[in-house]
C-alpha cells in the first residue's frame, strides 16, 4: 500500500498559484494535494472542489490566489503506522475519497485513496481465504 500511497501525493509550496495548483490536479487522477511551509510541513490541503469554488467566485485580484488562500487548515489525516480498516473507518465516517498520510515530523509521505486501499483489503481477504481453503484441502500453507 506504501507504494500506492507515495504514487498520489502532490505537494506544492502555500505561494504555489491556484493557476499551477488547477493544472497539477487537471494532469492527473488525483484530487487532493498536500500544501507544505518551506520546512516540507504540511500546513493543508487544496480539493479540486476547493479549486472549482474559487473559480465560480473569481473576479478580479480572487484570480490571482494562492494555495494558502484557499487551502483546508484543519485537515484530517492518517500515520504510516495505522491499520488500513481504521484508516477507512475513519474516512468513511468524514466522507473523505482522500487522505494524506502524514508523518511524526508533520511531514507527508503519501496520500491514501479510499478505492485503492478497498482493493487492498480485498486482496488480503482473498489470500487468507485461499489460504485457509488450502490448509482445511490438505494442501498445507503457501
Amino acid at each position: 500500500m506504501k507504494t500506492a500511497t507515495r504514487s498520489r501525493l502532490l505537494v506544492v509550496a502555500v505561494d504555489t498559484s491556484l493557476r499551477e495548483v488547477a493544472r497539477l490536479l487537471s494532469s492527473t487522477q488525483i484530487s487532493l494535494i498536500v500544501v507544505c511551509n518551506e520546512d516540507g510541513v504540511m500546513v493543508g490541503v487544496v480539493t479540486k472542489t476547493d479549486i472549482v469554488q474559487q473559480i465560480g467566485h473569481c473576479q478580479g485580484a480572487a484570480c490571482a490566489s494562492v494555495a494558502a488562500d484557499i487551502m483546508t487548515r484543519d485537515v484530517t489525516f492518517c500515520d504510516g503506522s495505522q491499520y488500513l480498516p481504521d484508516v477507512l473507518a475513519m474516512m468513511q465516517a468524514g466522507g473523505f475519497v482522500h487522505v494524506p498520510v502524514i508523518e511524526a515530523d508533520g511531514k507527508p509521505s503519501g496520500v491514501v485513496n479510499a478505492r485503492d486501499a478497498l482493493r487492498e483489503l480485498m486482496a488480503e481477504g482473498q489470500y487468507e481465504e485461499a489460504l485457509l481453503r488450502d490448509y482445511v484441502t490438505g494442501l498445507g500453507y503457501r
